[in-house]
C-alpha cells in the first residue's frame, strides 16, 4: 500500500539551474525519518491496522517469542526468493514477522511498514483499510503462526509460551465423586461489567463455587440420582505468558443496542495467581506474574482507535522525558511572566508591534513565532487553541485578517495595550532559546514504559497506567509475564541480541542506503524553484499588471539554492538578463484573479534566501522598482486589486432603461472608495447594495448608508468575487423585493410516506404525513387513518411497518416511540398493516422452515420475551400447521446468521429467548431432527458412488436410483441429454443420521455408519474399504483421510454432513498426494470414458508438468501425445493445463510456472480431469454436449434473476416513488481471517 521502502528513486537536482521558459523541477522523494529520541520505532497505520500495530508490538517486546522465532533459519522457513517456485516450502509469514522484528530493532526510520506482512495474510487493501478487534486478531494470528511451523522445530512456539489449561469440576455432595472436563486456553476472557478489576473477576470465576440444590439438582453418574453438587474452575496449568481479554462490549437490552462498559476497572502491576490455581504445592513464586503489556482501546464500540502501553524488558529504548524548555533569561519564579509564554495572545501581539503598519502575512507570523521561542505553533499550541488562522478570527477583536486569510493586521484599539505589555516583557519572553535539553531518568530498578501509538512513541511513568483503568480510552487486554523469567545480561540496551546473521547484514546494509538517500534528499530540499517575471515584459491594465505577449514568454523559472544570498540571486539573475539595464529591485508578487500585484520589495543582500522567508515556488517581479511601462505602480496589501461583479440595468440603444440585469467584472483597489464605483460606470447618483454571499440569488441584500460611501472595499469586507448591486436613485423600478431579496422560498417541511398495506378498499394507496424527529408514531398512525378514508376502528387494531429499500416489511414500530426514538429518517416508508404492534416485553419474530430461506417467504409471530425456546418451537410449529410434529422432539430452533444462513442451534430449550439475546427483527429457522447432546455431532450420512468407473464396486450401480423408499437423492447436475459416463456426474443418496462423540475417531464414524440399515445392502467389507467426504454445496468437498484421527481435530463443525464412497480395497494417501478422477476422451463422439483414480502426489512438484508425467505414465501414453485439462463443474467449462503456461504476477511482472494447486487451476481432491489422447483425437475441444445444455440452461437462468430483480426494483420504487432515497444500511461485519499455505 506504500510501496517498497528500498524501490524508490531520489533524483538529484543542482544547487544553481535557470532558463528560459517553464522548467519542472524534481523533488526528491524522501526516505523515512530516522528514530525520535526514544531510539525505539514505530509501525506505520495502513489505514484501519492500528489493532495489528498494537498486538504487533507487544510480540516484539515479548524477548522469549522473538527469540524463539529468531531461531528459526531459512533451512526451516526457506528463503524469501523461493516463495514463487512451486516446489519449494517457503513459510512466508514467519519470514515477514523476522523481517519486522529485525527492522524494528535495527532499522534507523521512525516507523516500519507492515504491507509486506499484510500482503503474506492474504489481506487486499479493503481489509487493510478495515478495523477489526484485537482480540480477535490475536486468536487468528496465533493459529496462523502454528499452522506455518507445523513441522519445524517451532512447531509448539504458541504452545509453550502462551497455552494454559482449566479444569471445570462437580462435585457430588453424597458420594463426594469429582467429575472433571479439561479446557485449553491461549488467553483468558473475563468479565467487566458490575466487577471492580481483575483480581475481582478471578475471584468470581476459580474461587467461587456455584451450589447445584433445591430445584436445581445435579444428577450424578455414580449416585444414579438427583443430589446437591458444587460446580467449580480452577487454573491447571499457567504459561509463561498470559494474555487476558477484557469484555469491555455488551448489549444492552433495554436500547437494544451495543455499548461499551467504560466504568472503573483495576488490574495490578504484578499478580499472585496461587489463589486461582489447582495446585499450591509448587513455590509461590512459580504464580508471580508482573503486567508487561496495555493493548488501550479508544471510541465506542462501533469504531475507534488501539494503541499500546508497553515496558521494555531489556532496555532497548531511550527512557527520557522532555521536559518544558528552559529559559534562562526569564524569572522562573515570575509566574505573571510563565503565563504570558505559554499563553499565545501576548506573543502574537508583541511580533505584530515589531512590523511596520503592525502588519505581517499569516504565514511569516508563523515563522517569526518559531524563530523567537523554538518552537512551532502546531507544536505548542494547536492542541489548545487550534489552527493558527482560526485563533486569529476567534480574537476578531485584536486582529484583522485581510479578506483572503493572508494578512493580519493588529488593531488600533488593542496595540496601544500590546505596546506597553510587549516593552515590559520583551527582555524576558523574546530571547532566544536554547535546544530542549531531556532530563534523563537513570534509575535502573524503574520499570522502563512506552507508549506506541502507530508511528509515535513516546516514554511514560508507570503511574500512567492508572489512567487506563476507565473512561472511553481504557485498557482493553493486558499481557503478563512470569516473573521468574530472566533476561540474560547481554541482551540488556543491545538490539542485536539474537539476531540472526543474514538478518543483521541485510539491516545493516538498509541503513547504509537510507544514510545515503537521506543526504541526497538534504541537498535536494535545500534548492527551491523562483518564478520570475519580467517587467519590461508586462503592462498596468485593469487595475493589475498582464503579460504583454503571453505568460510562458513573461516568466523564467529559477531553480535556486535557499542557502545562498539575496545578493547571490540578484548577481545570477544580471547574468541571465544580459539585456538589464539599471537599478534591479526583486519583489515578491502574487497572481491574485485580477492580475499580477506587487506586495514588498526585498532587501538585505546579505541576508540568505530562508532569512528573508521566500517561499518555494514564490512570484518575483524583476524591474527598476518605481514603473512599469510608463505607469506608475501603487505596491503593498492596502491597494491590492478586487475584483468584483457588479450588477445593474441594462441600458438601451435611446438612453432607457431596460428590464434586464446585466453583471460585469470591475476591478477596484481595496483601499479605493465604495463611491468610486458610480464613477466608474457613470452613474451620478445611486444606491449600492452589497451581497456578502457572492451571488445574486443568496441571502440578501445592504444597502450602503450615505455616510459609508467614503469608505474603502476592504473596510466594507469585500473581496474578490464579492457581488454589489447598483440601484440608479431616479430609476422608479426596484430590482428588489421589499425584504431585499431576490427569491423568498419557504422550506419544504419534513414527511413520511405511509402505504395503505390493511387489504381494504380506500380511495388512497398511499399518502404524505409532515412531522417532526418528535412527532410519535401514534399520531402519525392516526392521522394516515384519517388521511386514507379508512374505518376509524383500525385506530386500536393496526399498525406502522418499515419498508425497507427491497420493498419488505420489517417490524413493527411501538406507537409510544418518536421518530427519533424509533431511528426513522424522514423520507422513509412505512406500510399501515392490520394487527397491533408488540409491547415493550414482546418480540416480534420472523420464522421459516428449513436452512434455504427465499426472501419474503417468512412467517411471523409474536411471543413474550420471557418464553422458552420449547414453547416457542410449539408456536411456530403450531402456526405452520405441523403441531404434531413436536412430538419426539423432531425439530428444534436456529437462529439465522448475518451471512442469512441457519446458525449455531438453540441448545438452551428451557431457557428464555431473551436470556438467549433473542431480539425484536430476529429470523428464527425451524430445523427438522433431534438436536445432540453436548460434545455429540448428529451427522448426515451420504452415499457417494460415480456411475460405472472402473475399480469402484459396480454391483451396487443400480441401488442408488431404486432405492428412494428408504433415502433422498442429490443430484449436483443435470444428466438431461448426456450419457451416462460425463464427467462431474455426482449423484449422493441419503442414508441416515448418526450421533457421535467428537472425540471419535474417523474409522469409529464409518463403523457406526455401516450400522444404518439402508447401508447393509451395500456389502461394504469392513470401514477400510469406505472413502470420507465432507458434503459441500450439495457435492463432495474435503477429503478426510486419516482414519485414526479424532473428528475433533478436523474442526467438521456442527451442521456437517459427511458422504461415504466404496472402494475395493483399502488405500493410505499421504498429505501431499491429491486423489483425481481422470476421464479419457473418446474421439468424434464428445463424450468420455468411465472415471478412473489417480493419486498425485504433488510433494514431488505441484507443476503442471508434473502432473501431465504422472497422467501419460497413468495411461502408459508419450507425454507429448496427450493433452489434460480441468473441468469446472459449476462453470460448465473445461480449463487446459500445458506445462508451457505462463502468468504473469501483479508484483514482480516476471514470469512463473503454473502452480497448480493455486490459481487459477486450485486443482483439489476429487477434481475432474479430462485425458486426450493426440494420438487418435487431434479435436481442440475438450467441452460435451451436457456442457452445451448446462450453458444455456445458465443463462435462462441469469435471464429470470434479471428480470426478477427488475420487476421486485419496480415494485419497490412504486412504494418509495415520491419518497427520498433510504439510507444506506451499515454493512454486514466481515469476519478477519489470515491465509496460510499447507506445510503438512
Amino acid at each position: 500500500m506504500f510501496g517498497d521502502l528500498f524501490e524508490e528513486e531520489y533524483s538529484t537536482v543542482s544547487n544553481n539551474q535557470y532558463g528560459k521558459g517553464k522548467k519542472l523541477k524534481t523533488k526528491a522523494l524522501e526516505p523515512p525519518a530516522p528514530r525520535e529520541f526514544t531510539n525505539l520505532s514505530g509501525i506505520r497505520n495502513q489505514g484501519g491496522t492500528c489493532y495489528l500495530n498494537s498486538l504487533l508490538q507487544t510480540l516484539h517486546f515479548t524477548p522469549e517469542f522473538r527469540e524463539a522465532l529468531f531461531s528459526l533459519g531459512p533451512e526451516e522457513l526457506g528463503l524469501f526468493e523461493d516463495k514463487d517456485k512451486p516446489d519449494a516450502k517457503v513459510r512466508i509469514i514467519p519470514l515477514q514477522l523476522q523481517r519486522l522484528f529485525a527492522q524494528l530493532l535495527l532499522l534507523d526510520q521512525e516507523a516500519a511498514s507492515t504491507a509486506d506482512l499484510t500482503d503474506s495474510f492474504g489481506w487486499t487493501s479493503n481489509e487493510e483499510m478495515r478495523q477489526h478487534d484485537v482480540q480477535e486478531l490475536n486468536r487468528i494470528l496465533f493459529s496462523a503462526l502454528e499452522t506455518s511451523l507445523v513441522g519445524t522445530s517451532g512447531h509448539d512456539l504458541i504452545y509453550r509460551l502462551y497455552h494454559g489449561t482449566i479444569v471445570n469440576q462437580i462435585v457430588c455432595k453424597e458420594c463426594k465423586n469429582v467429575s472433571e472436563r479439561q479446557e485449553d486456553f491461549l488467553d483468558l476472557t473475563v468479565a467487566v461489567k458490575n466487577v471492580s478489576g481483575l483480581e475481582d473477576a478471578l475471584w468470581n470465576m476459580y474461587v467461587e463455587e456455584e451450589v447445584f440444590d433445591c430445584d436445581n439438582l445435579y444428577h450424578c453418574g455414580t449416585c444414579d440420582r438427583l443430589v446437591k453438587a458444587a460446580k467449580s474452575a480452577k487454573l491447571r496449568k499457567l504459561p509463561p505468558f498470559l494474555t487476558v481479554s477484557l469484555l469491555r462490549f455488551n448489549f444492552d437490552f433495554v436500547k437494544c443496542e451495543r455499548y461499551k462498559e467504560t466504568s472503573c476497572y483495576t488490574f495490578p502491576l504484578r499478580i499472585n495467581l496461587k489463589p486461582f490455581c489447582e495446585q499450591s504445592e509448587l513455590d509461590d513464586l512459580e504464580y508471580i506474574y508482573d503486567l508487561f503489556s496495555v493493548i488501550i482501546h479508544k471510541g465506542g464500540c462501533y469504531g475507534g482507535h488501539y494503541h499500546v502501553y508497553i515496558k521494555d524488558v531489556d532496555h532497548l529504548g531511550n527512557w527520557q522525558f522532555q521536559e518544558e524548555k528552559s529559559k534562562p533569561d526569564v524569572n522562573l519564579k515570575d509566574l505573571q511572566s510563565e503565563e504570558e509564554i505559554d499563553h499565545p495572545l501576548m506573543i502574537l501581539k508583541a511580533i505584530l508591534l515589531e512590523e511596520e503598519n503592525n502588519l505581517i502575512p499569516v504565514d511569516q507570523l508563523g515563522q517569526k513565532l518559531l524563530k523567537k521561542i523554538g518552537i512551532s505553533w502546531n507544536k505548542k499550541y494547536r492542541k489548545q487553541h487550534g489552527p493558527l488562522r482560526k485563533f486569529l478570527q476567534l480574537h476578531s477583536q485584536i486582529f484583522l485578517l485581510s479578506s483572503d486569510e493572508s494578512t493580519v493586521r493588529l488593531l488600533k484599539n488593542s496595540s496601544l495595550q500590546a505596546e506597553s505589555d510587549f516593552q515590559r516583557n520583551d527582555q524576558q519572553i523574546f530571547k532566544m532559546l536554547p535546544p530542549e535539553s531531556p532530563g534523563l531518568n537513570n534509575s535502573i530498578s524503574c520499570p522502563h514504559w512506552f507508549d506506541i501509538n502507530d508511528s509515535k512513541v513516546q516514554p511514560i511513568r508507570e503511574k500512567d497506567i492508572e489512567q487506563q483503568f476507565q473512561g472511553k480510552e481504557s485498557a482493553y487486554m493486558l499481557f503478563y509475564r512470569k516473573s521468574q523469567l530472566q533476561r540474560p545480561p547481554e541482551a540488556r540496551a543491545n538490539p542485536r541480541y539474537g539476531v540472526p546473521c543474514h538478518l543483521l547484514n541485510e539491516m545493516d546494509a538498509a541503513n547504509i542506503e537510507l544514510q545515503t538517500k537521506r543526504a541526497e534528499c538534504d541537498s535536494a530540499n535545500n534548492t527551491f524553484e523562483l518564478h520570475l517575471h519580467l517587467g519590461p515584459q508586462y503592462h498596468f491594465f485593469n487595475g493589475a499588471l498582464h503579460p504583454v505577449v503571453s505568460q510562458t514568454e513573461s516568466v523564467w523559472d529559477l531553480t535556486f539554492d535557499k542557502r545562498k544570498t539575496l545578493g547571490d540571486l540578484r548577481q545570477s539573475i544580471f547574468q541571465l538578463l544580459e539585456f538589464w539595464e539599471g537599478d534591479m529591485v526583486l519583489s515578491v508578487a502574487k497572481l491574485v484573479p485580477a492580475g499580477l500585484h506587487i506586495y514588498q520589495s526585498l532587501g538585505g543582500d546579505e541576508l540568505t534566501l530562508c532569512e528573508t522567508e521566500i517561499a518555494d515556488g514564490e512570484d518575483i517581479f524583476v524591474w527598476n522598482g518605481v514603473e512599469v511601462g510608463g505607469v506608475h505602480i501603487q505596491t503593498g496589501i492596502d491597494c491590492e486589486p478586487l475584483l468584483l461583479n457588479v450588477l445593474h440595468l441594462d441600458t438601451s440603444s435611446d438612453g432607457e432603461k431596460c428590464c434586464q440585469v446585466i453583471e460585469s467584472p470591475h476591478v477596484f483597489p481595496a483601499n479605493a472608495e465604495v463611491g468610486t464605483v458610480l464613477t466608474a460606470l457613470a452613474i451620478p447618483a445611486g444606491v449600492i447594495f452589497i451581497n456578502s454571499a457572492g451571488c445574486p440569488g443568496g441571502e440578501g441584500w445592504t444597502a450602503i448608508p450615505k455616510e459609508d460611501m467614503r469608505k474603502t472595499f476592504r473596510e466594507q469586507g469585500l473581496r474578490n468575487g464579492s457581488s454589489i448591486l447598483i440601484q440608479d436613485s431616479h430609476d422608479d423600478n426596484s430590482l428588489l423585493t421589499k425584504e431585499e431579496k431576490w427569491v423568498t422560498s419557504m422550506n419544504e417541511i419534513d414527511w413520511l410516506h405511509v402505504k395503505n398495506l390493511c387489504q381494504l378498499e380506500s380511495e388512497e394507496k398511499q399518502v404524505k404525513i409532515s412531522a417532526t424527529v418528535n412527532t410519535m408514531v401514534f399520531d402519525i398512525r392516526i392521522k394516515a387513518i384519517k388521511e386514507l378514508k379508512l374505518m376509524k376502528e383500525l385506530a386500536d387494531n393496526s399498525c406502522l411497518r418499515p419498508i425497507d429499500r427491497n420493498g419488505k416489511l420489517l417490524c413493527p414500530v411501538p406507537d409510544s416511540y418518536t421518530l427519533k426514538e424509533a431511528e426513522l429518517k424522514m423520507g422513509s416508508s412505512l406500510g399501515l398493516c392490520l394487527g397491533k404492534a408488540p409491547s415493550s416485553s414482546q418480540l416480534f419474530l420472523f420464522f421459516a422452515m428449513g436452512s434455504d430461506v427465499q426472501p419474503g417467504t417468512e412467517m411471523e409471530i409474536v411471543v413474550e420475551e420471557t418464553i422458552s425456546v420449547r414453547d416457542c418451537l410449539k408456536l411456530m410449529l403450531k402456526k405452520s400447521g405441523l403441531q404434531d410434529s413436536f412430538i419426539g422432539d423432531a425439530w428444534h430452533l436456529r437462529k439465522m446468521d448475518w451471512c442469512y444462513e441457519a446458525g449455531e442451534p438453540l441448545c438452551e430449550e428451557d431457557a428464555t429467548l431473551k436470556e438467549l439475546l433473542i431480539c425484536s427483527g430476529d429470523t428464527l429457522l425451524l430445523i427438522e431432527g433431534q438436536l445432540p447432546p453436548l460434545g455429540f455431532l448428529k451427522v448426515p450420512i451420504w452415499w457417494y458412488q460415480l456411475q460405472g468407473p472402473s475399480g469402484h464396486w459396480e454391483s451396487h450401480q443400480d441401488q442408488t436410483n431404486c432405492t428412494s423408499s428408504w433415502g433422498r437423492v442429490w443430484r449436483a447436475t443435470s444428466s438431461q441429454g448426456a450419457s451416462g459416463n460425463e464427467p462431474a456426474q455426482v449423484s449422493l443418496l441419503y442414508l441416515g443420521d448418526i450421533e457421535i462423540s467428537e472425540d471419535a475417531t474417523l474409522a469409529e464414524l464409518k463403523s457406526q455408519a455401516m450400522t444404518l440399515p439402508p447401508f447393509l445392502e451395500f456389502g461394504v467389507p469392513s470401514p477400510a474399504h469406505l472413502r470420507a467426504w465432507t458434503v459441500e454445496r450439495k457435492r463432495p468437498g474435503r477429503l478426510l483421510r486419516t482414519d485414526r484421527q479424532p473428528l475433533r481435530e478436523y474442526k467438521l463443525g456442527r451442521r456437517i454432513e459427511i458422504c461415504l464412497e466404496p472402494l475395493q480395497k483399502g488405500e493410505n494417501l499421504g498429505p501431499q498426494d491429491v486423489l483425481l478422477r481422470t476421464q479419457v476422451r473418446i474421439p468424434g463422439e464428445r463424450t468420455y470414458a468411465p472415471a478412473l483414480d489417480l493419486v498425485w502426489n504433488a510433494a514431488q512438484g505441484g507443476t503442471a508438468g508434473s502432473l501431465r508425467q504422472r497422467v501419460a505414465d497413468f495411461y502408459r501414453l508419450p507425454v507429448e501425445k496427450i493433452e489434460i485439462a480441468k473441468y469446472f463443474p459449476e462453470k460448465f467449462e473445461w480449463l487446459p493445463i500445458s506445462s508451457w503456461n505462463q502468468q504473469i504476477t501483479k508484483r514482480k511482472k516476471k514470469k512463473k510456472q503454473d502452480y497448480l494447486q493455486g490459481a487459477p487451476y486450485y486443482l483439489k481432491d476429487g477434481d475432474t480431469i479430462g485425458v486426450k489422447n493426440l494420438l487418435i483425437d487431434d479435436d481442440d475441444d475438450f467441452s460435451t454436449i451436457r456442457d452445451d445444455t448446462g450453458k444455456e440452461k445458465q443463462k435462462q437462468r441469469a435471464l429470470g434473476r434479471r428480470k426478477s430483480q427488475e420487476a421486485l426494483h419496480e415494485q419497490s420504487s412504486y412504494i418509495l416513488s415520491s419518497a427520498e432515497t433510504p439510507a444506506r444500511p451499515r454493512a454486514p461485519e466481515t469476519s478477519l481471517s489470515i491465509h496460510v499455505g499447507s506445510f503438512r
